[in-house]
């Protein structure tokens, strides 16, 4: 038997329902909230109740940075939300003044402040947004509960059918349906169920493999910046990278990656000389210094960058949106997926905002804007990762070599012009599109290169290489991360 819930005040309520619990779908029920009386999130599994692990995101023990384009799409749904990171022990890093980066053509001076990014843990991250969305009045969490279909026509989705806990059926109403469950989405299929086809997928897949693992951060490194050394797509060698993030509870979380034939290891007497084994060694000598908090390294496989072209169907119905992960997934190397959801949702919420729930058309616009920064996202990604010695997926276009030259040549004028650093940063923070890259003054900049000697070492200041050497390297045990 099926079962059904509905709003005591009839057909006239506005309802919501979102599909996951995750990031996107937090943030999504925020925005909805603003148009809709009640909000309800379909959530399979049972969401932690603290800064933790969540069972359907093993990827959250790696390095996550929220990039400036990202804060401020959240601050646009969450007023507050990053004073509230803050507090809970996040770090709000300058950029390029806290960071020391090697990029494909050389270290990056550390201008003044020029855009920021978010560093923190993927769980305090998380656990921040789901402790405000959980306390709004609008919004129902149904944990445990698994999506089973959409209910409704090719014409308007109407709702969501789930299954409860004790195995029974049970249907859902809402004006609008916003999937939001990420990378392992069944929207292709629910929406053939109904009819709709012809969505377009593609992937690209350099083969990444990623390993992370936390360090005790030395005393009075409490500023001390994000060290990244990245690989080079150009060099046909598989690519490697070493980053170190300082995250809450004193901590460093490093992450290492590998593309195919590079791959890191989960042994963990090799971390460390894996870590000295890419392009420079700096990461791997600052971690010899200090203690590894656990011995466990933790192996992520599943960086494939996917995407939905669900902006190209043929038909939409009405009362259905896709969001997030369940768009287009990327390759965490370069931080884009917490980014295009949140722009993404600021696109929604602005549209419900000003059109409410039931608009005869607001979702096939909506999903057409979420389109917008997600296509920016996968071509910055793909770009890259498909240069990599067996990449599989979408060979370049025409056109594709010249632009990425023009590119390298920016990144190498960037690393001694603050002009260019500024314009690489804008759009790698996805704070600018890439079209103010071919602005004049970029043009003249890119080709007139550098203007200064490259830097020949990781640009640490003296106070920072001091308070790294101060670390006290202990092999005996592993401390506890408040240790």
């Amino acid at each position: 038997m099926t079962s059904s819930v509905r709003n005591a005040h009839g057909v006239t309520s506005r309802r919501a329902v979102v599909i996951g619990g995750g990031m996107a779908g937090m943030l999504a029920a925020a925005v909805l909230t603003k148009a809709a009386d009640e909000v309800t999130i379909i959530e399979r599994d049972a969401l932690p109740t603290g800064p933790e692990p969540r069972k359907s995101l093993p990827q959250a023990r790696h390095v996550h940075v929220l990039w400036s384009g990202g804060a401020r799409a959240f601050e646009q749904i969450m007023p507050g939300i990053t004073d509230r990171w803050l507090a809970a022990g996040a770090r709000r890093i300058p950029l390029p003044t806290g960071l020391v980066s090697m990029t494909a053509q050389g270290w990056l001076r550390r201008w003044p402040e020029m855009q920021y990014m978010i560093a923190c843990t993927r769980d305090l991250l998380d656990w921040v947004v789901r402790e405000q969305v959980l306390r709004m009045p609008a919004v129902t969490l149904l944990q445990g509960h698994e999506m089973r279909a959409l209910e409704g026509t090719a014409d308007r989705v109407t709702g969501v059918r789930v299954r409860t806990p004790e195995g029974q059926d049970l249907a859902v109403d809402a004006n609008l349906v916003v999937d939001a469950s990420g990378r392992g989405s069944r929207a292709t299929e629910w929406l053939q169920t109904l009819g709709i086809g012809g969505i377009g997928e593609a992937e690209v897949d350099s083969g990444l493999v990623y390993a992370s693992r936390f360090y005790k951060a030395p005393a009075g490194s409490e500023d001390f910046p994000i060290v990244n050394v990245q690989s080079d797509p150009g060099d046909p060698v598989p690519g490697r990278t070493a980053t170190i993030v300082p995250v809450e509870l004193g901590r460093w979380l490093v992450t290492l990656s590998g593309t195919r034939g590079g791959e890191p290891s989960r042994d963990p007497d090799r971390f460390e000389s894996f870590a000295r084994s890419v392009r420079h060694p700096i990461v791997g000598e600052l971690i010899s210094l200090t203690t590894p908090l656990t011995q466990e390294v933790t192996v992520s496989r599943s960086t494939v960058n996917r995407r939905r072209y669900f902006e190209q169907a043929s038909a939409w119905p009405d009362g259905f949106v896709v969001v997030g992960d369940s768009v287009a997934t990327y390759n965490p190397l370069y931080g884009q997926g917490m980014t295009v959801a949140a722009q993404g949702l600021v696109e929604l919420g602005v549209a419900v905002g000003r059109r409410g729930l039931r608009t005869r058309g607001l979702a096939r616009d909506v999903q057409r804007a979420i389109a917008r920064p997600a296509n920016l996202a996968w071509e910055l990604a793909t770009s890259q990762d498909i240069l990599y010695p067996g990449a599989v997926g979408r060979q370049p276009r025409a056109g594709d070599a010249l632009m990425n030259r023009y590119v390298d040549r920016l990144v190498h004028a960037a690393t001694g012009r603050a002009q260019l650093t500024r314009a690489f940063l804008d759009v790698v923070t996805m704070s600018e599109s890439p079209t103010t890259w071919v602005h004049p003054d970029i043009v003249v900049g890119a080709l007139r290169g550098p203007g200064r000697k490259p830097l020949t070492a990781p640009p640490l200041t003296a106070e920072e290489l001091k308070t790294a050497a101060a670390g006290q390297r202990v092999t005996s045990e592993y401390p506890s991360p408040a240790g």
